[in-house]
């Protein structure tokens, strides 16, 4: 049968390669994203359905629901990024100390809402339409153990938030995982600060010596969703090419 699935921020990288897997195993997919052109693209291409919407938005994510499945039997937290990327560069040579302060809490909190508050509040506006057997998987990040200011801050507190929402969730038989990427090539999370010499970098801290790719993550989702994992909750599991191991 058929299982429906939300994936947030689907429209390309990490994202997008999650959808496109299950698509092509025959679910009924909807993704999300804010930009509304690259998004039916997207659709388009795997056979999904698009819907816009800004998940930090409590009004965009209540206008979601009409238009989801009534049953979601998986749904993957995908949407966020590190803000900081896409913020204006701050001038602060006539700035007061109270305008700078102003501005570095804008700036944190903007992390905070894209990439824990939307995951959050998603999750909880498709509370009741998540299946007995579904799965949550909320992409992190391998900054959430490396400190990355606003952004790193951000990904550990989703980890946290996960282990209470996996508690919750545990009751109905719905799993609650964190997959956690290191360096991904091929998507849109640089934008165009990366540099060679920094990416050069990234890959030669891993084991493997290779950049992940958006489809290593989404075959790290695909089975955390399968039921081949339904006694894996509460955890995070990292696909980093051996960036940062653990015990």
């Amino acid at each position: 049968m058929a299982r429906g699935i939300l994936v947030t921020g689907g429209a390309t990288g990490i994202g997008l390669a999650v959808a496109r897997h299950f698509a092509e195993n025959g679910d009924t997919v909807v993704i999300t994203g804010r930009r509304q052109a690259p998004l039916e693209a997207a659709a388009e291409k795997i056979g999904a359905r698009a819907v816009v919407c800004d998940h930090t938005d409590p009004e965009a994510v209540a206008r979601l629901l009409p238009r989801l499945p009534e049953r979601l039997d998986v749904l993957v937290n995908n949407a966020g990024g590190n803000t900081d990327f896409d913020a204006a560069p701050a001038d602060t040579a006539d700035d007061t100390g109270l305008s700078q302060l102003a501005a570095f809490a804008q700036r944190f909190r903007a992390n905070l809402d894209a990439n824990l508050v939307s995951a959050a509040l998603t999750t909880k506006a498709v509370e009741d339409r998540l299946a007995e057997g579904g799965a949550v998987v909320s992409i992190g990040s391998i900054a959430a153990d490396k400190g990355a200011g606003a952004y790193g801050a951000a990904k550990a507190g989703l980890a946290s938030w996960n282990l209470g929402l996996a508690q919750e969730l545990g009751e109905r038989d719905i799993t609650a995982n964190v997959v956690a990427p290191g360096y991904i090539a091929e998507t849109e999370f640089f934008r165009d600060h990366l540099t060679p010499e920094r990416r050069d970098h990234l890959i030669a801290s891993t084991a493997l010596g290779r950049p992940g790719l958006p489809e290593d993550i989404a075959g790290a989702v695909a089975f955390l969703a399968s039921s081949a994992a339904r006694d894996i909750t509460t955890q995070v599991l990292n696909v980093n090419g051996g960036e940062r191991g653990t015990r």
